[in-house]
């Protein structure tokens, strides 16, 4: 918990809960990196298979597709899909990276 909540005369109920709420977004964050670093890894061999069989980095169709069914997903969990799509657009300009850098052969 941070020392600023405690010294602004937070109540300890409060702060409390403001602990929990704050280790269980700790938790996710956590989550997420591991998930993250799964989902690297499945195209890091993506990008070998591609680089073997001299398919190019980018898909813009299967990237469109995943876009597509991303913002759907967001706003089933009702979460922003204008997010949803940024986020994803910054993991593929990422992957597409890691393939050009492994076609390269630099990897």
């Amino acid at each position: 918990m941070n020392n600023s909540d405690i010294d602004n005369g937070t109540d300890g109920n409060v702060a409390a809960e403001l602990a929990r709420l704050r280790d269980s977004i700790d938790n996710i964050d956590a989550a997420v990196v591991h998930m993250l670093a799964e989902r690297f890894k499945c195209t890091q061999q993506v990008g070998h298979l591609k680089a073997r069989h001299q398919l190019p980095p980018a898909d813009p169709a299967r990237e469109a597709s995943q876009i597509a069914r991303l913002r759907q997903l967001a706003e089933n969990a009702k979460l922003d899909p204008a997010f949803a799509e940024k986020l994803l657009n910054f993991i593929i300009a990422e992957v597409i990276r890691h393939h050009e850098t492994i076609a390269a052969g630099e990897e």
